[in-house]
């Protein structure tokens, strides 16, 4: 087995820390927001105002929750269109009083359930994805384990944007990618070393800005691991409140614009 087919088994550790372990770590004053205002609260996608180090910041996440019954009310982070439409109304609010957004991300991807795609979830991601982009307020993503295609990119669009160590970013899972060009879910370890998708490799191809590092795994030594994530986040925070939000804004821009080449040298 290769070193990124490994990221896959501990970014899917029963143990590794959740959303809500970072947000209660963290930060302080966390207090929830609930519902998109139209037809649901979707538990999957958990957001609301808190104090990082004492400063006011917007954080939403992806939440799996641990025990059966937890995953399943939080439909295991698999977000319906309700979901990210929650988002996009939490971070419109954090744009209208000038907080900074800082998100989670964890998931395997969007619900791919009939009852999402009949309520508009590709729309509800699409939409996601240019309110961020355009949102003038700085924003921090993290991947704190999976981050899997559109369900993930949709809260994933960021001014900096950081990794667990051992978590997988990717377009699709390497049992979805086996199964397209082998066949089997089997080769799922192959394919995983093919697409790439672990922290060091992304990294190393400038699609991300930061790694954090995770010793033996989040899961087994979680404290270093937050206090370490809350020490860059500040710093990064610093960094861009320094920027006047048209250079913000721009740099956002050309960072989104230079993926394409960037994935396609890597190519």
């Amino acid at each position: 087995m290769g070193a990124v087919w490994d990221s896959v088994q501990l970014a899917r550790h029963a143990k590794r820390p959740l959303f809500m372990d970072y947000a209660n770590s963290i930060f302080t004053e966390f207090d929830e927001l609930h519902g998109d205002r139209a037809f649901a609260d979707d538990r999957a996608i958990m957001g609301g105002l808190a104090r990082l180090d004492g400063e006011p910041v917007l954080i939403v996440g992806q939440h799996r929750g641990r025990s059966t019954r937890e995953r399943i009310a939080h439909n295991f982070g698999m977000a319906n269109p309700e979901g990210y439409r929650k988002v996009i109304r939490l971070v419109k609010m954090a744009e209208r009083f000038r907080l900074p957004v800082l998100t989670f991300i964890d998931t395997q991807g969007a619900y791919p359930g009939v009852g999402a795609e009949e309520r508009g979830q590709a729309q509800a991601i699409a939409e996601s994805i240019a309110v961020f982009s355009s949102l003038r307020t700085p924003i921090i993503a993290t991947i704190i384990g999976e981050g899997g295609s559109g369900g993930a990119l949709a809260i994933g669009v960021g001014d900096r944007v950081n990794m667990l160590e051992n978590s997988i970013y990717s377009v699709i899972s390497p049992e979805g990618c086996a199964s397209i060009l082998w066949k089997t879910a089997e080769k799922a370890s192959d394919a995983s070393e093919a697409l790439k998708l672990n922290a060091d490799n992304l990294y190393q191809m400038g699609l991300i800005d930061a790694v954090i590092a995770e010793g033996m795994g989040a899961h087994a030594e979680p404290k270093p691991v937050m206090m370490a994530l809350k020490a860059l986040l500040c710093e990064q925070l610093r960094e861009l409140k320094a920027l006047d939000m048209d250079t913000l804004l721009d740099q956002r821009y050309q960072r989104l614009k230079g993926f394409d080449s960037t994935l396609s040298l890597a190519s």
